[in-house]
């Protein structure tokens, strides 16, 4: 695609870009500003910009022959590519780091639920049996007789804010 914009805006097929033609294909040729506003590459994005293009054209214009030819042009386009794949590479690694982190939390969380939950039998297992009975059952949670860490348990899931 790179290459076929550079043909694009090169109408007198000379192989190099003047600022006349860049000038040319920014104001009416759709493909080439599609291209340019998506490209990636900051340089090229300024061709876009008439207070811009002269320093644009001059980053470009890497052998300062006062054109652009199709090596400039495709460095230019290699290094948008890299660009973007190395902010790809780095949002991949953020978003990884996130998922890590998540997945330690809702480990805690559940570890912290899971021992608040034994604690709780526990508490309900009076006769440290190993199993619950209904009586056990019925004790702890009464409101009058009930074991008070049992009831709150219960009702929030072991989440104090709830």
């Amino acid at each position: 695609m790179a290459r076929q914009v550079f043909d694009m805006i090169d109408v007198d097929e000379s192989g190099y870009l003047d600022k006349d033609e860049i000038i040319d294909a920014v104001k009416a040729n759709k493909k080439v500003i599609n291209f340019l506003q998506t490209c990636g590459n900051q340089n090229l994005m300024y061709l876009l910009e008439p207070a811009r293009l002269q320093q644009a054209l001059a980053v470009l214009d890497t052998d300062r022959d006062g054109q652009i030819d199709a090596s400039e042009w495709e460095d230019a386009i290699e290094n948008a590519l890299k660009a973007k794949l190395q902010a790809r590479a780095a949002q991949r690694r953020a978003q990884e780091m996130m998922a890590r982190q998540a997945a330690k939390e809702l480990e805690e969380f559940t570890n912290e639920f899971k021992n608040a939950a034994r604690h709780c039998f526990e508490l309900i297992d009076v006769d440290k049996g190993g199993s619950l009975s209904k009586e056990e059952i019925v004790n702890a949670v009464h409101p009058k007789t009930g074991i008070e860490k049992v009831i709150k348990f219960l009702k929030t899931c072991g989440e104090e804010n709830l």
